[in-house]
């Protein structure tokens, strides 16, 4: 067991780690922005993109994940040093085969692919011809990212959490250097994003194999898919995969949605999602990360109270930082598209059009987070049903708002939909804890809730004088843009957490066994 409050300082580990990598996506970001715009070639790249980062996320990271670390923590806790290995070299064996087999049809079926996810490029035959050939570039990351996923899912059942959380950040090394160098190189240019995912798959694999090594979990070929373990993974692999693919499939739909709608409007979707994705990566990915095997460690031992209290330790963490996140994104939205991505091909419309996405998103950052604070509750006691069935009720309200509101909000309703869904899915996901009683609230939470209220009026009003008028921001120089944007959030900040303060938080009463 390590000692008090060592899940506090993983927390802050994963997330410091995941705060380089989000402040290296903003620069790749700008970089692409400013290279390239929001146009016909982006739009080709971020959904030739977004089909091996789907596959990644509902294979490789999503489903896998949430199945091999609670058996591995089980055989880990349960079973010697040599059964543990042996079930690694199988697993690790049969996922690259089964990926490999999947990169080389997504490499072949590449023009299948695009017509299905993105119908509205086909009436563009150069826009449709270029998402082929990215498409057939960047699809090989999906199989480095499985043995990526493997490796970040061993090494954080060791509680090593901090290399995993490092990974992503030579993606997007990979490709701030190549937009920025190679990319005249390249005809036409943006073949070169393409490559640097290839390439920045390769990195991440590179950088966590040693690491596997030295803990002595480094895979061996052992070809055994009929051993017990494996099994036991791939039963509980099949419907992960739906329950954590809710998501990802509204997104994708999302895309086909946005095809037929006027060009730009994949790309303006894209920088709003970039943006709610930094507070959703740094604490809720965060807390998935290091909640998942120390869930699936309470579960093995049977201590069913310290397994109800760490969730609710999540969720308050989650409430605290969230809520005040979801309001700057909101309210500061053009400060922060402005000082970002206001620059070269980016114009005032994209600001303006990718505004009206990202304020939509934020209305669901809460339930986005929540739902990977919750998920873990079910998967580390390897129960599976209960979130397949909230994912489908999930994916079918998603798609009935899709109708409801693209047709007056256009691509802002496709952002609202999947924000209003994450609620709904969050919501689903708790009522189904309590409903088992997985979980049981500590006492404090209408105290807690009300003080969390007051803070957040304080900020409001701090964020909403010191901001001035939106149309400002867009005749500022960057400079100024930066300078100020950076001393409003600094005084943001210090007036929350100093009404907190003042409300009674203090550290030590968020710190928590791993």
């Amino acid at each position: 067991m390590s000692s008090p409050g060592s899940l506090l300082r993983s927390l802050a580990t994963v997330s410091g780690m995941t705060l380089l990598s989000r402040v290296l996506g903003f620069v790749r970001d700008f970089v692409i922005a400013r290279s390239f715009g929001a146009g016909l070639m982006t739009d080709a790249f971020f959904v030739a993109f977004r089909l091996p980062n789907l596959l990644r996320r509902l294979f490789a990271e999503g489903a896998f994940s949430q199945a091999f670390v609670p058996l591995l923590a089980e055989y880990k806790n349960r079973q010697g040093d040599g059964e543990t290995k042996q079930l690694v070299d199988r697993v690790a064996t049969l996922l690259f085969v089964a990926v490999a087999l999947v990169a080389l049809l997504g490499i072949v079926g590449a023009p299948l692919l695009i017509h299905v996810s993105a119908p509205g490029f086909a009436a563009d035959a150069n826009k449709f011809s270029l998402t082929v050939e990215l498409t057939r570039v960047t699809f090989p990351y999906i199989l480095f990212m499985a043995l990526v996923a493997l490796a970040a899912g061993i090494l954080n059942t060791w509680s090593r959490f901090a290399l995993p959380a490092f990974t992503p950040v030579l993606l997007n090394l990979a490709m701030i250097g190549m937009a920025l160098f190679a990319a005249p190189w390249f005809d036409p240019p943006v073949l070169a994003l393409a490559w640097a995912v290839f390439l920045g798959g390769m990195l991440q694999l590179a950088i966590q194999w040693p690491a596997l090594r030295r803990i002595g979990m480094l895979p061996r070929w052992d070809w055994a898919p009929r051993d017990a373990g494996v099994r036991r993974i791939l039963t509980l692999m099949g419907p992960a995969v739906i329950g954590v693919s809710v998501a990802q499939i509204s997104l994708l739909i999302n895309t086909i949605f946005a095809s037929f709608l006027p060009s730009g409007s994949v790309s303006w979707r894209y920088y709003a999602d970039r943006l709610m994705e930094f507070p959703a990566g740094l604490l809720g990915a965060a807390l998935g990360t290091i909640l998942l095997p120390s869930l699936a460690r309470c579960h093995a031992s049977e201590r069913r109270q310290e397994f109800s209290e760490l969730l609710d330790w999540g969720l308050r963490l989650t409430l605290m930082l969230t809520f005040p996140a979801a309001l700057g994104l909101a309210m500061l939205a053009v400060p922060l598209l402005a000082t970002l991505f206001h620059h070269g091909a980016f114009s005032a419309n994209d600001v303006l059009q990718t505004r009206s996405a990202l304020v939509a998103y934020s209305i669901g950052l809460t339930g986005l987070i929540l739902v990977k604070v919750l998920a873990p509750g079910f998967y580390a006691r390897q129960e599976i049903r209960t979130p397949v069935r909230i994912a489908i009720i999930t994916l079918l309200a998603t798609q009935a708002m899709n109708l409801a509101f693209i047709g007056w909000l256009k691509h802002a309703g496709l952002a609202l939909s999947i924000g209003l869904a994450s609620c709904l899915n969050a919501g689903l996901l708790f009522q189904g804890l309590r409903r088992t009683d997985a979980y049981r609230p500590l006492p404090g939470w209408r105290s807690f809730l009300v003080k969390l209220g007051v803070a957040m009026g304080l900020l409001a009003a701090v964020l909403w004088f010191a901001m001035g008028e939106e149309s400002a921001w867009l005749a500022m120089s960057f400079g100024e843009r930066m300078a100020r944007l950076t001393w409003i959030i600094a005084a943001g900040i210090g007036t929350y957490f100093l009404a907190l303060f003042a409300l009674g938080f203090r550290i030590r009463d968020f710190r928590r066994r791993a």
